[in-house]
């Protein structure tokens, strides 16, 4: 395996692993650690499929295309109006959640000084601070990302590799969902987790770049999406069993989607000043590190489309169009950490499940040849199943 395979399941991995990760306990909790951990099993295994089935589509339409490219070669005009209207709403709402995330955190950070931040301010303090660095520029954002990661990668195995020891098996395997909630309960309980835990895994984005840095080798490409997307399987079975296992499901269950309780919960755990500054550091770079990636994309995008100059006044432009929606919502929405990163599987289900298998279907019937993931009509019905399921799991919590 080379540098540029290794450089390239990094970026797999990294894509997905972020700030949706802190929302995996909050969103599974109810359900017991063994039904979530089986839940994340099998929310991969769909994951792998279909980035299988965008990498088929991909060398089929040509090395080197952007998937607005692609989805235009094959579903023409129609195809790249929802295409761009389902990569737009994913990112205006991923930003939502961060805004979210990220401000109830600063808020929890103010407190220790006695000093009292409201949630209005708080999220306007952490859009103009964090946000006001997409308006700098991306090209050394980019290397801060990329430095910012890696910290929060060797945080989060410090944080494990402590409270690992501190996970009780009687959380793992007796505490089960009948006795968090009432039967009833538990299914809506079920449908909320399957979406935040299918948007967690939204590594696909970036399938299209690696595509053309590794030349189209469809072996090495096949290696690397398959590896990169067991990185985060691992990552979040580990971080589930360091929550779950040590401060009880019915404990993060009753912090209501509540982050910063989550976090001081784990801090609580610590048998060290030095891990209880980890824990807190590693939940604001998760936060931090996914806020500026999904923002810089979604700041670029927002650029190509209005055609903005890029001068103080065209990315002045840029900024407001990129920034505002969301964080109108996330002043008078400040509960929805959890109900929002939900919804972003709305826009994911047609970007990564629907719109894939349209484009399968067109380029199997032409007989192009080359790499076909294996599964046949089957596997294409059953991953259209799945994605009409989570569909179905979040229009009936939200509604």
């Amino acid at each position: 395996m080379n540098l540029k395979m290794l450089g390239s399941i990094a970026i797999v991995a990294g894509t997905a692993i972020g700030g949706g990760m802190l929302a995996l306990p909050l969103a599974t909790a109810s359900l017991g650690t063994i039904p979530a951990l089986l839940l994340l099993v099998a929310i991969w295994g769909v994951s792998i499929y279909t980035s299988l089935l965008m990498l088929e589509i991909n060398l089929r339409a040509g090395v080197g295309l952007n998937v607005h490219a692609i989805t235009g070669k094959t579903l023409g005009k129609v195809g790249q109006l929802i295409q761009g209207g389902s990569f737009l709403s994913l990112l205006f709402a991923l930003t939502m959640v961060y805004l979210m995330g990220g401000s109830s955190l600063l808020e929890s950070r103010f407190e220790p000084l006695g000093i009292k931040v409201n949630h209005e301010a708080a999220v306007l303090i952490f859009t103009l601070v964090f946000g006001g660095f997409i308006a700098i520029g991306v090209s050394w954002i980019d290397k801060v990302s990329r430095l910012l990661f890696s910290a929060m990668v060797a945080l989060f195995v410090i944080v494990v590799l402590f409270l690992l020891p501190e996970v009780s098996p009687n959380y793992i395997l007796r505490e089960s969902a009948t006795e968090l909630v009432s039967k009833g309960e538990l299914g809506n309980l079920w449908l909320a987790a399957i979406p935040v835990v299918f948007t967690s895994f939204g590594f696909h984005v970036c399938i299209a770049t690696i595509v053309r840095y590794l030349d189209g080798d469809a072996m090495s490409l096949r290696k690397v999406l398959m590896i990169g997307s067991t990185i985060p399987l691992v990552c979040y079975i580990l971080w589930l069993m360091v929550t779950l296992g040590t401060v009880g499901g019915a404990t993060v269950y009753g912090f209501e989607g509540s982050l910063p309780k989550l976090v001081s919960a784990l801090q609580g755990i610590a048998h060290s000043d030095i891990l209880r500054q980890c824990i807190d550091l590693f939940a604001n770079l998760a936060l931090i590190t996914s806020f500026l990636g999904v923002t810089m994309s979604l700041f670029d995008y927002i650029a190509e489309l209005t055609r903005a100059r890029d001068n103080l006044l065209g990315r002045l432009q840029t900024w407001l169009i990129t920034f505002v929606p969301p964080l109108l919502c996330a002043l008078y929405y400040p509960d929805g950490f959890i109900k929002v990163l939900g919804f972003a599987a709305l826009p994911l289900v047609v970007m990564i499940i629907f719109l894939p298998i349209a484009m399968a279907l067109g380029q199997r019937k032409q007989n192009l040849g080359g790499y076909q993931v294996s599964g046949g009509q089957f596997a294409l019905a059953a991953s259209a199943l799945v994605g009409l399921v989570i569909i179905a799991a979040q229009l009936w919590v939200a509604l």
